[in-house]
């Protein structure tokens, strides 16, 4: 039975979240007819939202969109488009596609589903705040029915760039110049924005930030020793998997003491809950041995690989030397393969910071570098500093 302390901790998470959440079943319902255009990118609904927290003055939009899976077979996402305050500049909105970090697995987990946008005060309402009209995708999975591939770079990226298109058919008042920014799970996502549009090539697509971005999986979900890590992620990290690849079982890497708690954590509950179901829990007290082995974590380190791929525009990094959810280590060494591969980077390390501290404490830097890629300026690169 869990102690006294873990169930009150458990009580809080639970009553935190319900209390940020809303209810909107309807609007995230998957179209019927037949006849509806499915093309990625293609808008399904939209509806303006006044059930949010936001700063004065902004406008916001839900709308669902038709997105591709990582095997490109096509799904329908959600997301939030955030209008600043003020009139429309000439060319409409410059537009930053947000990629968000972890708010858990489950369906209601979607942050365009919490009062707050999950990250509203971390930094988010920061860019409408400065002239930046924001496109929030939640994910497939997330709000929208289907298991979400969670950690997985490309169908995280598709959700990304095909709310951008879907965003501009239901807010006109956007432009059509736009950057990708994310934080943790959306820093890998924003990282696989870039690496697309290489192939892609869409004139209006200026480069890409990746802010603490999971860019390193295997230091994620087992960092050295020393380097901290959260056991929560690792039952995630299994459904995510079994999303992408059915055949594989949840209990290939966790054992008894990890499944314990599965189901409340990726089914009932989001982030804050995981949290505290698996608070005390080290990642290997919850793991099989030899689990990095197997072959559909392989596979999945394979493909969520990023740093060997050319990107289309520029790219800025941002870790936090103190982050103990995504290791700098590891983000430092992928930007160091990344420089050695030829892909020009701008790479910042804020010393003593955490994973969300980096996220606020870098909002002023990430705004300023997207600015000046709306304004035409060169983009610095230091990738001599990484050697």
């Amino acid at each position: 039975m869990p102690s006294h302390a873990h169930a009150s901790e458990l009580k809080q998470a639970q009553l935190k979240e319900s209390r940020n959440a809303l209810e909107n079943e309807v609007f995230y319902q998957a179209p019927q007819d037949g006849n509806a255009p499915t093309y990625p990118g293609a808008l399904i609904r939209q509806e303006r939202a006044t059930d949010y927290t936001l700063p004065p003055g902004v406008q916001a939009y839900r709308i669902l969109y038709h997105s591709l899976d990582a095997t490109r077979h096509d799904v329908v996402s959600s997301a939030v488009v955030l209008v600043p305050a003020g009139p429309v500049p000439a060319g409409g909105w410059p537009v930053v596609a947000w990629a968000h970090g972890t708010s858990g697995v489950a369906r209601q987990c979607a942050p365009s589903l919490m009062k707050n946008l999950y990250y509203g005060n971390e930094g988010l309402f920061d860019f409408p705040a400065h002239g930046l009209a924001v496109v929030a995708t939640d994910y497939h999975g997330l709000g929208t029915s289907g298991a979400h591939q969670y950690m997985n770079k490309l169908a995280q990226g598709y959700d990304v760039i095909y709310s951008v298109a879907a965003a501009r058919s239901a807010v006109p008042a956007l432009g059509s110049r736009w950057v990708a920014d994310g934080h943790s799970q959306g820093g890998m996502a924003s990282w696989s924005v870039g690496e697309m549009e290489h192939d892609i090539a869409d004139p209006g697509y200026l480069g890409t930030v990746s802010v603490s971005g999971t860019i390193n999986m295997p230091d994620f979900v087992h960092p050295l020793p020393g380097e901290g890590g959260e056991s929560f992620y690792t039952p995630m990290v299994a459904y995510g998997l079994q999303a992408r690849c059915p055949q594989f079982d949840p209990r290939f890497m966790l054992n008894d003491a990890g499944m314990t708690h599965y189901d409340g954590a990726v089914r009932q509950g989001c982030w804050y809950v995981a949290s505290a179901l698996y608070d005390g829990q080290s990642i290997d007290s919850i793991t099989r041995k030899g689990w990095l082995d197997n072959k559909f974590v392989q596979s999945m380190f394979h493909e969520d690989a990023v740093g060997h791929q050319p990107l289309k525009g520029p790219l800025l990094v941002i870790t936090g030397g103190g982050d103990v959810t995504v290791p700098p280590e590891g983000v430092r060494a992928t930007a160091r393969t990344a420089c050695h591969n030829h892909i020009p980077l701008s790479f910042a390390e804020l010393p003593g910071l955490d994973h969300d501290p980096t996220m606020i404490q870098s909002t002023a830097m990430q705004i300023a570098w997207i600015k000046d890629r709306f304004s035409g300026r060169p983009a610095p690169e230091n990738c001599d500093s990484l050697k």
